[in-house]
């Protein structure tokens, strides 16, 4: 749309009223190209009278943040960072760049007596979920042997191939019985993502762990031989659904790759 006249053959900037009306007019695209028109434009066109009814139909949570303080954020510059958190929202994340193929799953299960599980298995060996989520079915080829209720060390490690680096999934304490089923255990929340240095920082995901009997009672006695199965998974505490195995590796690479791979 132009907003220009033509009077005698020559062309003159029409009055900043009939601006004003245009511009309230237009959308957010063309209002931006015309504030590229000439430096009078440029600040007929950024008008917070002219923002505030567009940041506040968009990103009415953002629009509040007009006055914060004794510092005023222009309309016209809250609607930009609304825009750029909306974009980075919708978009895809990329592949990760850790593979299956790069990792090891160790795992450690402990009594004070005797091990129940303790293996490396490289991940590449595992089958993937068919639902394609992180979560991954171990079988142990060996027996244990464990008679009533046990106090056991749970320990899950990640480690990238070579030793070249290592991510403790889980690290707790807890108790091995007879019932029927398998045994479960949750990890603490997991440590946030990327750079972060606080603490306190979390992922809004924790590891899980299970173990599965197939039993054997002895003769005569309460022991109970039996072969194991061990199901490791990463789960999201806010559906408490597993997350695929892409979001899985994008977690991991944070602690396992350096920054400037």
């Amino acid at each position: 749309m132009s907003l220009t006249v033509t009077a005698s053959s020559a062309t003159v900037s029409p009055p900043w009223e009939v601006i004003v009306l245009v511009a309230h007019r237009l959308d957010v695209r063309s209002l931006a190209v015309a504030s590229c028109a000439c430096k009078s434009w440029s600040i007929s066109m950024s008008s917070d009278h002219l923002w505030k009814p567009i940041c506040d139909t968009h990103f009415p949570s953002i629009s509040n943040l007009h006055f914060i303080a004794d510092f005023s954020v222009p309309y016209r510059r809250l609607y930009a960072i609304g825009h750029a958190a909306a974009k980075r929202r919708v978009q895809m994340p990329g592949n990760p760049r850790l593979s299956l193929g790069s990792l090891v799953f160790t795992i450690n299960i402990l009594t004070k007596n005797s091990p129940v599980v303790t293996l490396a298995k490289p991940c590449e060996e595992l089958l993937v979920d068919p639902n394609g989520v992180f979560k991954f079915d171990i079988d142990v080829n060996s027996e244990c042997s464990f008679a009533g209720l046990e106090d056991v060390k749970i320990t899950w490690n990640v480690v990238l191939r070579g030793w070249r680096g290592v991510f403790t999934m889980m690290d707790c304490e807890g108790k091995v019985s007879l019932s029927p089923g398998s045994e479960g255990w949750f990890s603490e929340e997991l440590p946030s993502p990327g750079c972060c240095s606080c603490a306190a920082a979390v992922s809004g995901m924790v590891a899980d762990l299970k173990m599965g009997f197939c039993r054997k009672r002895e003769r005569g006695g309460r022991k109970v031989k039996g072969s194991k199965q061990v199901s490791v998974g990463i789960l999201s505490i806010v559906n408490w659904r597993y997350v695929t195995v892409d979001d899985g590796l994008r977690y991991l690479q944070h602690f396992l790759l350096p920054c400037d791979v």
